[in-house]
């Protein structure tokens, strides 16, 4: 690309050949898909009525390899024929939505480092929000599957003359050099177990937006795609015309149970990006019915049972973590939608100033106290979850082995911090005192680190250990351990007992 952000003829002649190859294959790729789906479809059919007479595995996986077979073709004609319901052009402000995509790896952040070099954040582009996002969210997902441990993806958000770049890295595996102009080609995977999908849809959306990508990479060092986007004068947002239906003198519940239909087809063209990336990722979420359950009640200003259908959603979300950024979407894209149904319907009622205010306060408090609770019950689930997860991981930390009726051995393995041992001393002493234990084996060769106000309480657990009339050894102390002691000034007691190492102590007590 050259310097003053236009882009070069040979790129330009790079694009256009690039694209006329991806749509000669894809045309070519669908009409394959096509003629392929409709015989696997019927052998599907008549497998399921095999299924009904006769009970076997075999039945179950050919079914199963089917499925995933029509799952394949059906991505395939997606991406290679246009939507048959077309998305409108919006305006785009990339960094937003790479951020909101972002949140969908939060399980991934504590392997992989995201670096934001986000600047010029106020440009936005224009295009279909929904084509974008997915585009976006397959390259990213492809970048954390190309990091096979730890490692760093950094993005980069810029303007440079007429247009807007974003830049995608990561330190991953690499493509080889020679597969590089095969990608996004149908079909064609460097994944052990990927069908080629996804860059496909990544490069022809990006085209059909009139933007460019350049792939860079090397192997076993990583790769970057480079994607370019012209800037274009963007509509203001307002308000839309619905296309509802209306009867004279007819209320607002009337109006939204006539159209109810129609609602819920909006709402869906709306979300069409977000329950995408739902189906991508097998949450577990009935967007549709969710929300016109949600309308209903917000009709009818059933305020309670609003309540409790978000404090249920809130639940169930967390239970299926579902990231809260895609909730946050999905009402946000269902305010929109209702605020147009209600400006449709007083449009043709008539309605004053005065009674647009009370409208607007009274919708917005139903709508913001479903997301209070909603958020409130998704929180307390997952800090229960949290509590219970920590109370396992402290049984786990603290495991004292009975070796006979009277001995036991604690072996201590990785960081003993302050709250660990306050564990140590509450479940050794408990244990002590149930088991009536008389000798136990304190094992610290496995501690890989311990804080320095640690050890002074550790020797303090073992002369409380003592009153129990339990007698303690400690073995395998480490000379940095040992060394901690010296310049802290511990001084040993009687009560405490200490060998070389864990066998030393059991050879010794047979």
């Amino acid at each position: 690309m050259q310097s003053n952000g236009q882009p070069s003829s040979h790129n330009t002649q790079k694009t256009e050949d690039t694209l006329s190859r991806l749509a000669s294959i894809g045309q070519i790729a669908a009409g394959i898909a096509h003629e392929v789906r409709n015989p696997l479809t019927a052998v599907k059919g008549f497998l399921q009525l095999l299924k009904e007479e006769i009970s076997h595995g075999y039945l179950d996986i050919a079914c199963s390899e089917l499925d995933q077979a029509i799952a394949t073709l059906q991505d395939l004609l997606q991406v290679c024929k246009p939507d048959l319901e077309e998305e409108s052009y919006l305006s785009i402000n990339l960094c937003s939505e790479l951020e909101s995509l972002l949140y969908l790896f939060q399980d991934q952040i504590y392997r992989v480092q995201i670096v934001r070099n986000f600047r010029n954040c106020d440009e936005v582009i224009w295009g279909k929000r929904n084509q974008l996002k997915k585009a976006f969210f397959n390259l990213l997902k492809n970048a954390f599957e190309a990091i096979p441990h730890e490692g760093i993806i950094t993005i980069d958000h810029y303007r440079m003359g007429d247009f807007v770049y974003v830049s995608i890295s990561d330190t991953g595996v690499g493509v080889p050099r020679e597969k590089l102009q095969l990608l996004g080609t149908p079909f064609f995977t460097t994944k052990d177990e990927g069908t080629g999908m996804g860059l496909t849809q990544v490069f022809s959306t990006i085209y059909q937006h009139g933007g460019t990508i350049e792939v860079k990479s090397t192997e076993g060092i990583g790769t970057t795609f480079t994607i370019q986007f012209p800037i274009e004068m963007i509509e203001q947002i307002g308000v839309m015309d619905m296309n509802m239906q209306y009867v004279e003198g007819q209320s607002f519940q009337e109006y939204f149970a006539m159209n109810e239909d129609r609602f819920h087809e909006l709402f869906a063209h709306e979300t069409k990006g977000t329950n995408q990336l739902i189906a991508d990722s097998m949450y577990n979420i009935n967007v549709g019915d969710i929300f016109v359950r949600m309308a209903k009640l917000l009709v009818e200003e059933r305020q309670h049972e609003l309540t409790m259908l978000a404090k249920e959603l809130g639940k169930t979300g967390a239970r299926n973590d579902v990231p809260l950024v895609i909730k946050l979407e999905l009402i946000q894209a269902f305010r929109k939608v209702y605020w147009n149904l209600l400006h449709n319907y007083y449009q043709n009622v008539g309605l004053d100033m005065e009674g647009v205010f009370q409208l607007g306060i009274k919708t917005n408090f139903l709508l913001d106290h479903y997301i209070f609770h909603y958020f409130s019950s998704y929180i307390e689930y997952k800090d229960e979850l949290l509590r219970s997860h920590r109370e396992t991981i402290d049984d786990l930390s603290v495991p004292i082995i009975p070796l006979s009726a009277s001995m036991a051995v604690l072996p201590i393995v990785g960081t003993l911090d302050t709250y660990r041992a306050k564990k140590v001393q509450e479940r050794t002493l408990n244990q002590i005192a149930n088991l009536k234990i008389q000798k136990i084996i304190i094992d610290l060769s496995g501690v890989a680190f311990m804080d320095t106000a640690v050890v002074g309480h550790l020797f303090r657990i073992v002369e409380g250990i003592g009153l129990l009339g339990c007698k303690a050894i400690i073995t395998g102390i480490r000379p940095e351990i040992a060394n901690t002691m010296i310049e802290l000034g511990i001084a040993f007691t009687e009560k405490v007992v200490t060998k070389a190492t864990l066998q030393q102590a059991l050879e010794e007590l047979q």
